[in-house]
């Protein structure tokens, strides 16, 4: 099970299971996973978190963040919202189109939770399962030594 927070929903504590459901607790759940430690272990070593800025423009909400795992950054997230549009299948193309003009051939295809939510409302916890997806690529990739220059 994964502990998440989101600066955008402070009062909110977001747990996730691996292919499973997301839970929405009170910011308190951590409080309540303290107690329970015999049933779960807090991995401290896994932390990874992303930290950035949040820009507005018209209508769409873009976070760039730089992903760090411990002291060192592992990568950079990109989040980008629509805000009038809740069903996320509906404004996909309009997306797609807006990040191409800042990401070019950077831009990612559609996001897996989309094929699971045709028509239905995106909700905070669907963002939480794509930082989740992002989060556990960059936990399998190996670091590649750095070869000396001579």
């Amino acid at each position: 099970m994964y502990v998440m927070h989101n600066s955008e929903y402070p009062l909110s504590c977001f747990a996730l299971f691996e292919n499973g459901p997301c839970l929405i607790a009170d910011a308190n759940f951590d409080t309540l996973m303290v107690k329970l430690k015999g049933f779960f272990q807090n991995a401290k070593a896994n932390k990874i978190e992303s930290r950035g800025t949040r820009y507005q423009y018209c209508d769409f909400l873009v976070k760039v963040g730089t992903v760090t795992m411990g002291p060192s950054a592992r990568g950079i997230s990109v989040e980008v919202e629509y805000c009038p549009c809740v069903i996320a299948n509906d404004c996909w193309n309009l997306l797609m189109e807006f990040m191409q003009s800042f990401m070019g051939s950077h831009t990612p295809g559609i996001p897996s939770v989309f094929g699971t939510k045709h028509d239905s409302i995106y909700s905070p916890a669907d963002t939480m399962v794509q930082y989740m997806e992002l989060f556990n690529k960059i936990r399998k990739q190996q670091q590649v030594p750095v070869a000396g220059i001579r």
